[in-house]
């Protein structure tokens, strides 16, 4: 599943893109995909056809895009997009190909034309492509509400306006009004496994499995350890280490294992190359050089350094 780094890449890649533009028509080939519109295609259909794309916004994995009556008034609600387990939104041209221009690991590639599951058409003759090979994602809309506090309502968003379908979702860590102390108390306040809270939307949004591992490793923290168990100098310096590592994350274009992953031009992702746990079972440990280990936890895989990473 795309996590922060990746739903960012693909909002950036949006943003310019989209916004301005006004919706044309809308075409459905999958209705599966709009399972979560109240109303169905019908519904979509005249909520979107003739709308202008005011804004495009991310919130840990959620992605929405703010609407516009034709008047140009707001319309108090939002297109929201998840990309589920294989979702993509891909941008198209007349005459245009989105074929990946990388190479990409082993695993199944989403055909862009087979795949295609809802589209947009946008009034410069652009097409914007839902596609999804497992069919979990989708696309619906969502009243807008205040955000807690008055602030920005998530990255790129041009006030406390938040879709009612997010308003359960926590800030992530690359949203500048994210607490992380308050996060850090948190984590601290409870007994789970500190992945699993790590992985929890409501706590902290954004943080999937490769960068869960990925940030314990780096602050030398087992997957399994109790919230409670950590310091208070080693919450806060778990966080960092996350948004340190989706940062990094972000600057080249997020993970690519397989095709499954791309951005809205096609193309893949290169920090799967940097990657330091998640998926090196029975490699050396980058640091100490001790033989990764990938253990089941909590019906996930979770990769750590026995040495580094020690039970406590």
């Amino acid at each position: 599943m795309p996590e922060l780094p990746e739903v960012e890449v693909v909002r950036r890649g949006l943003e310019p893109r989209t916004v301005g533009r006004t919706i044309t028509a809308l075409e459905v080939l999958e209705p599966r995909s709009l399972r979560r519109q109240a109303g169905g295609e019908d519904r979509l259909r005249a909520a979107l056809v003739g709308s202008r794309l005011t804004a495009v916004v991310r919130r840990g994995k959620f992605l929405w895009w703010r609407l516009a009556e034709p008047g140009g008034a707001e319309a108090g609600e939002a297109l929201m997009a998840h990309l589920g387990m294989s979702g993509q939104l891909r941008m198209s041209t007349p005459g245009a190909t989105t074929e990946p221009s990388v190479e990409l690991s082993e695993g199944p590639a989403s055909d862009p034309m087979r795949h295609r599951r809802v589209s947009l058409h946008l009034d410069d003759g652009a097409r914007l492509d839902f596609v999804d090979q497992r069919i979990f994602g989708g696309l619906w809309t969502s009243p807008l509400l205040e955000a807690e506090g008055g602030v920005l309502a998530g990255v790129g968003s041009p006030d406390a306006l938040l879709p009612e379908d997010a308003s359960h979702i926590a800030r992530d860590l690359l949203d500048p009004a994210a607490d992380l102390s308050g996060i850090a108390r948190a984590l601290r306040s409870r007994r789970s496994a500190v992945k699993s809270l790590l992985l929890n939307q409501e706590i902290v949004s954004g943080i999937g499995n490769i960068y869960a591992d990925e940030a314990l490793w780096a602050a030398r923290i087992r997957y399994d350890t109790p919230g409670a168990a950590l310091g208070p100098r080693q919450a806060p310096a778990l966080l960092r280490a996350a948004r340190d590592v989706m940062e990094r994350a972000l600057e080249v274009g997020g993970t690519s294992f397989d095709a499954l992953y791309v951005n809205v031009d096609g193309r893949s992702g290169y920090f799967a190359r940097s990657l330091n746990a998640y998926g090196k079972e029975g490699e050396p440990c980058p640091r100490c050089g001790t033989v990764m280990r990938r253990v089941m936890h909590a019906n996930r895989s979770s990769h750590f350094c026995p040495r580094c990473q020690r039970r406590r």
